[in-house]
């Protein structure tokens, strides 16, 4: 069993940027890859952004140029840096263990035009 916990959402004018973080907890040995995803209301959820163990990352293009994925181990934790935030950037984002069922409660991005 993992457990996730997202922070670090808001709601922040287009242009502007935040950074989440997703905190891992439990069997985390087994993780190779970690994924960031996003919900907006009425929409399925969407890939945005995986990196790997060795750090490998790749990226929705919507997001590409614009949102940085990271990892820090030694604190078992994910962050996704948003730039240049855009209203379509709006949802409600989650982090997963790639491949698996394992998400977190997710957090609120609002970006407002």
């Amino acid at each position: 069993q993992v457990q996730l916990v997202e922070s670090g959402g808001g709601l922040v004018q287009a242009g502007g940027s935040l950074r989440l973080s997703c905190v891992a907890s439990g069997s985390i040995f087994s993780i190779d890859a970690m994924g960031w995803y996003r919900q907006a209301p009425g929409k399925q959820r969407k890939f945005v952004a995986r990196i790997t163990r060795d750090s490998s990352t790749i990226y929705a293009d919507s997001v590409k140029g614009r949102f940085i994925m990271s990892r820090d181990s030694a604190k078992n934790t994910v962050y996704l840096q948003m730039n240049n935030l855009k209203p379509e950037d709006t949802a409600v984002y989650y982090c997963n263990v790639f491949g698996t069922a394992f998400w977190g409660q997710g957090t609120q991005v609002t970006v407002s035009s």
